[in-house]
Parts: C-alpha cells; structure tokens; sequence
C-alpha cells in the first residue's frame, strides 16, 4: 500500500499543524471539548478521583465528575486540506500545573473554558497566558442548568482586555467546538501579524 500520493497531475499537499491549547479550572469540560471534534480517538490520561484526593481537589459545583486529567488530553481535526489542529488539553488541578510549560511550548494560541458556576477557576489560565503573551479566547461552556450572563458581564467578571475574545459555546457539539477553534487560529494569526508589524515599524 503506497501513502501520501496525490491525485494524478497535483502535487502532494503538505499540511500545515497547528498546536491549540485547551486549559480551564478542574471539570469545566477540557476533555469533553477535545473529544467532541477529534477526528481521532483522544488521548485521555484520566485517573480516578480518590478520597485521598479530596482535600485538595475542590469539587464544589461538579459533585458528580468522578475522574480527572492528570497529564493531558491529545486531539486532532483538519480545518481544510492544508490545515491540520493538533489539540493539548491541560490537567485543571493546581498541583498539576506544572506540566502547562512543556504543553504550551510551540503553541499558536489557546482557548480557556469557562464555567460561570466557577468563574475564578479560570482566572490562572488567563493570568499565565496574559504573562506568556500567548494569544488566547475565552469559551464560556453553557452547562445545562447554569445561569447565563450577557458576553459583557463575563468579559468585566474576568477583567479582560478589549481584544482577547469571549465566545459561548457547548463543550459537546462539535460544530460548537469548531467555532472556538476557527476563532482562536484567527485571532492568533492577527495577534502574530500586529506584533509583527509592531516590531518593523
């Protein structure tokens, strides 16, 4: 079996990969978002929650998640022909925190989930890209039975900058995720062409 031929008269495409972060507070969706566009079977590294784990990991608001991301999530999906996502979603509990450096090395941008049952979650990823100066939106994840709030509320919750975007979505459908995802690859693309032209001017 021969791979990667192209059609008789085209030359091969060479696609473009591009790395997204996915960060949040612990159980704000991460995995399920990863999972609902991967083209893939995910890669989870997900371990069950114990009772030793309790005093440290505060499930106020998700009583019902029984397991959690020690490592990372992986994903795939194709934008287009020449454009290939490669997805990292990062464990949420602080004392994992110490794998977001090598996950974040090479990556183009980042989308941090929302719950607006546990806002502050969110606040140390958006404080670690703002510092890292790695172009990131916001996704607010619409969970059944939370309070939704005007975009603007939440943007001013969260102190955000006027150019960081903030989007709704629903971490389990996947034409959902896609627009985060288009979202994100656009707004990293114009962060990278100002700080360009910032530089050359």
């Amino acid at each position: 079996m021969i791979f990667g031929r192209s059609e008789r008269g085209k030359p091969p495409v060479e696609p473009v990969t591009l790395k997204i972060l996915v960060a949040g507070g612990f159980g704000v969706g991460k995995t399920t978002l990863v999972g609902a566009v991967s083209e893939i079977r995910p890669l989870r590294t997900e371990e069950l929650l114990t009772e030793a784990g309790r005093p440290v990991d505060d499930t106020s608001g998700v009583e019902g998640k029984r397991t959690t991301t020690v490592a990372m999530d992986f994903g795939r999906i194709t934008l287009r022909e020449d454009l290939v996502l490669y997805l990292f979603g990062t464990p949420g509990q602080e004392r994992f925190w110490f794998m977001w450096d090598e996950l974040s090395e090479g990556a183009l941008g980042a989308v941090v989930l929302a719950d607006t049952r546990r806002l502050e979650d969110c606040f140390a990823a958006v404080d670690y890209f703002e510092r890292r100066s790695i172009p990131f939106l916001v996704a607010v994840n619409c969970f059944e039975g939370a309070a939704r709030y005007p975009v603007e509320d939440v943007r001013q919750a969260l102190d955000l900058d006027d150019d960081v975007p903030l989007l709704l979505c629903d971490a389990r459908d996947r034409e959902s995720v896609k627009e985060v995802l288009i979202g994100v690859v656009q707004h990293a693309m114009a962060y990278q062409a100002d700080r360009r032209q910032t530089v050359t001017t």
